[in-house]
């Protein structure tokens, strides 16, 4: 997302923290990560795999999500 909203731009109105965190397992739909910055019962609004080409060093990303970026650099 542009604009205003979108979820790093320094303009948003209403502003979210983000957390660059370690999955440290996944067990159903319950997710243990280490280095949330967060409050006890913080709501989290999204949760999405990190791009490689981000910032972030040693950042791993799982299979699909590699071979996702792969087909989309392959597309005209």
């Amino acid at each position: 997302m542009l604009g205003v909203f979108a979820t790093r731009t320094k303009l948003r109105p209403n502003p979210i923290g983000l957390t660059l965190v370690e999955l440290v397992k996944a067990e159903g739909n319950v997710l243990t990560v280490r280095g949330l910055d967060a409050f006890n019962e913080t709501p989290v609004l999204d949760i999405k795999p990190f791009d490689f080409w981000d910032t972030a060093k040693d950042a791993k990303v799982p299979w699909w999500w590699r071979k996702l970026e792969k087909e989309k650099e392959q597309k005209p």
